[in-house]
């Protein structure tokens, strides 16, 4: 099963803004409780859509620079990109 691979302030324009597919981040960080109760579900969404869908996840703690950029101040949050574009947000463990 696919599972989501780790991506930093250095790479994220190339693997999110300019990948051909869909991509979805898990914005965590390691201290974060419900960043390790949803990682789980993003994990199996992972290996749903795998082909389908880019997943990655972003340590915020480590990647403060694209963090900021996209305004995060709670995590976990869940962001899902387009061609580029931030197209859907999620914050929190629902």
């Amino acid at each position: 099963m696919a599972k989501p691979a780790d991506v930093t302030d250095n790479d994220w324009e190339a693997e999110v803004l300019r990948s051909d597919k869909p991509v979805f981040v898990d914005f965590w960080a390691p201290w974060c409780g419900p960043c390790r109760m949803v990682a789980p579900l993003v994990d199996e969404l992972a290996g749903e859509y795998e082909g389908k869908v880019k997943f990655l996840k972003l340590n915020t703690d480590d990647n403060i620079q694209t963090a900021t950029r996209y305004g995060v101040r709670s995590i976990p949050t869940l962001m899902l990109f387009k061609n580029g574009q931030q197209i859907d947000q999620i914050i929190g463990f629902r």
